[in-house]
């Protein structure tokens, strides 16, 4: 396989992190004060030696093989600000991480070129984005988690593990998690969590470790991408409770790894049988760990993304 050299922003660290697992070089640009999209190689991830951190104004003076946009200010803006015109021809790909925010049917993604593969992280995002002529292909997740820590559930409680909850409101599930943590204990993790009297964030090595002695990870999110800590927990072996919307309905399947449901009420008494009856929990954690080692493996997952950057980068050299 020809090794690449692939260049983007730093959007979303923990896939940044899984994407880098990837066998080609990435290049993040760099900018003083670290603006988003510019903070290169973050802090919190043992990043690997095929990850380079690079200037922004020195970013034009390098070769790649790839362009991979992952926000709407990459494609619209930054492009034009740090890539030379020889490299906006380069072979480009588009990593969508959100399903449409502006309409959930009838908003069209901004990128509308049959030059360019816009990759979900999702089918359901794929599903609701009017992708116009742009080819599109979903790319699952995946995640990988320390093969000496495992699933205990010994804490009666359970976990959400969320950034910036209370600002991003009811998307997300806020007033959600708010109710059901007065029928059911509850710790929030993430960033801003001291907000809604959680414990702040937990750097992303140290979280499975600290969430594997929870009962079970509660998603409360009404309308969003399928997060990347519920994969994360799965792996774990923790049992899955969360609202059934958008992609998680297709993952957690009801009585074998977890529960989803569109009625609070019910979903409140699932986890108040499992905070009651631990070998309920233990019976679940075995249907979640290998749900997402089936689903979430980093193998596939690397081997997925590395056929849609060769697709791009051996076509792109064959018609030169």
């Amino acid at each position: 396989m020809r090794r690449l050299r692939i260049f983007t922003w730093h959007v979303h660290g923990s896939y940044l992190y899984y994407l880098t697992q990837a066998d080609h070089e990435f290049y993040l640009p760099i900018l003083p004060g670290k603006p988003e999209g510019y903070g290169g190689r973050l802090l919190g991830f043992p990043w690997g030696n095929n990850v380079y951190d690079v200037p922004a104004e020195k970013v034009r003076n390098l070769e790649f093989d790839c362009i991979l946009f992952q926000s709407r200010q990459n494609y619209l803006h930054d492009q034009y600000e740090i890539l030379s015109q020889s490299q906006r021809q380069l072979p480009r790909l588009y990593l969508e991480h959100d399903p449409p925010q502006e309409h959930p049917t009838n908003t069209k993604h901004i990128v509308d070129e049959p030059e360019v593969l816009l990759i979900h992280v999702t089918h359901f995002n794929q599903l609701m984005w009017d992708s116009g002529e742009t080819p599109t292909r979903v790319i699952d997740h995946g995640v990988t988690i320390p093969a000496n820590v495992r699933y205990t559930g010994e804490l009666a409680k359970g976990l959400v593990v969320a950034n910036g909850l209370r600002s991003r409101g009811r998307r997300l599930g806020a007033d959600i998690f708010t109710r059901v943590r007065q029928s059911v204990p509850l710790d929030l993790v993430g960033m801003d969590a001291q907000s809604l009297g959680g414990f702040g964030e937990v750097p992303h090595a140290r979280l499975p470790e600290f969430a594997s002695k929870y009962r079970f990870f509660f998603h409360p999110v009404r309308y969003t991408s399928l997060g990347l800590a519920a994969c994360e927990a799965m792996m774990l072996g923790m049992p899955i409770i969360g609202l059934a919307t958008t992609e998680l309905v297709t993952v957690v399947e009801n009585g074998i790894s977890g529960y989803v449901d569109t009625d609070r009420d019910r979903l409140i008494k699932r986890m108040q049988e499992m905070i009651a009856n631990p070998d309920l929990a233990h019976r679940l954690s075995e249907g979640a760990r290998k749900q997402a080692q089936k689903r979430f493996n980093i193998q596939r997952f690397t081997r997925d993304w590395n056929e849609a950057f060769l697709f791009k980068a051996e076509g792109r050299r064959k018609m030169d």
